[in-house]
């Protein structure tokens, strides 16, 4: 690890300081948006828009990459999101706040992108599962950290939104001063839709649907908290709790994985979630209650993520890794785009309770799909190939941590 560490570090510091950036702005939006007197489907089609503009970047940002090279592609996007953040509070009209989503969650999927296959050419088969498991940890810590700067200055003012923009300006100096080429990008050929779910139904309907859960709940936790009255510091705390949740459980759960047929550990965190989820939406709860369950959906989320990616691992030859990695991200964007419209509606529909009623149904759905998946086909064989991975991963890192879980 201190090997790793010592030849990546300026791009783990700029990634940092990106998820800094990026991690601040569904929270401060949440906020801000309720003290600007938008409704909470309007909050919701704002929040859609970063899934939306993400989802698009995944497919042009190679394009772009492969036409100007990594260098020209990371400075333009990193200066396009650092003046997006700071033109929030200039326009604060939802359709600008919409366009502005798009644009800045395009960007963050490009810089991605970059980073990850910079990060991935310059690490060896030996070296590649660590370096992968530092970026990963260091984007939580990113976006942990990003919560307390909600504490900084009044979200009525400009900021909040000043200083995640000069810390995203500052992300790119360690990396693109850095010794380190970039590398050659090669895209990789994509698999079809009707071929990866004929390999795994259940990898393609549950990334699907944790999109849905994932995008509900970094989109829409701060458009909650406001709406149940919560402080500034109280959304902060809440919001973070759900990261520092999925950083801390990634790893016990990816133990046990590798011990037992995957598909039961999913269906146990799905209907576990479902179970406190419905909880919450059902009881009313103290502030502490609220920080429990936040460490718990977000413990449970992250890893129901990672366990997809290894199960269809389980089914595929290595060759086809590279290709499914692309299907599978594609879909789990789908499903974000949807989960903060759905949330909003149904927040609107039920009153508060909805964010939470919105999780629980998700991943009820996905523990019903799983019981049912477990009928129909034998436990694959166990091997080890489950790795840390977060959902804000682009194509490349779960194309890595696809093809090193195949090598044990």
């Amino acid at each position: 690890m201190i090997k790793v560490l010592g030849t990546s570090w300026p791009l783990l510091a700029g990634v940092m300081l990106l998820m800094v950036g990026n991690g601040i702005q569904g929270s401060l939006l949440g906020i801000r948006g309720a003290l600007e007197g938008f409704s909470t489907y309007q909050m919701s089609i704002v929040m859609a828009g970063y899934f939306l503009g993400f989802l698009g970047g995944s497919r042009l940002a190679p394009v772009l990459i492969q036409r100007v090279g990594h260098v020209r592609v990371f400075a333009a996007l990193g200066s396009l999101i650092s003046a997006v953040l700071v033109l929030y509070p200039v326009a604060p009209e939802v359709w600008s706040w919409t366009a502005m989503r798009i644009l800045i969650g395009f960007c963050f999927s490009g810089v991605y992108v970059t980073a990850e296959s910079w990060l991935n050419n310059a690490s060896t088969n030996e070296t590649r599962g660590q370096a992968l498991s530092a970026y990963m940890i260091v984007q939580m810590i990113g976006i942990i950290a990003s919560q307390v700067l909600l504490n900084v200055g009044d979200p009525s003012g400009f900021i909040p939104f000043i200083l995640p923009s000069v810390l995203v300006s500052l992300a790119f100096l360690p990396i693109l001063l850095s010794a380190s080429p970039a590398p050659v990008f090669d895209t990789t050929q994509r698999m079809g839709f009707a071929r990866l779910f004929a390999v795994s139904p259940l990898g393609c309907a549950g990334m699907l649907l944790t999109g849905g859960v994932y995008a509900a709940m970094m989109g829409m936790a701060g458009v909650w908290g406001m709406t149940v009255g919560l402080t500034v510091p109280e959304i902060s705390i809440f919001v973070g709790a759900m990261y520092a949740g999925g950083l801390v459980l990634q790893f016990p759960v990816g133990w046990l994985s590798d011990r037992m047929d995957r598909r039961r550990l999913i269906l146990l965190l799905s209907l576990a979630g479902a179970a406190v989820m419905l909880l919450a939406s059902l009881v009313q709860t103290g502030f502490a209650l609220l920080v429990v369950i936040a460490v718990l959906l977000g413990g449970i989320v992250n890893p129901i993520y990672a366990l997809l990616i290894a199960h269809t691992n389980d089914f595929l030859p290595k060759e086809e890794m590279a290709g499914a990695s692309a299907g599978l991200l594609f879909l789990n964007g789908l499903g974000a785009v949807v989960g903060p419209l759905a949330t909003g509606w149904m927040m609107d529909m039920l009153g508060p309770s909805g964010f939470f009623a919105f999780i629980a149904l998700l991943l009820g759905a996905l523990g019903l799909y799983v019981g049912w998946r477990m009928t129909r086909r034998e436990t694959p064989p166990g091997a080890p190939g489950y790795h840390p991975i977060a959902p804000t991963a682009s194509a490349i890192a779960v194309e890595a941590v696809m093809e090193r879980g195949s090598d044990g």
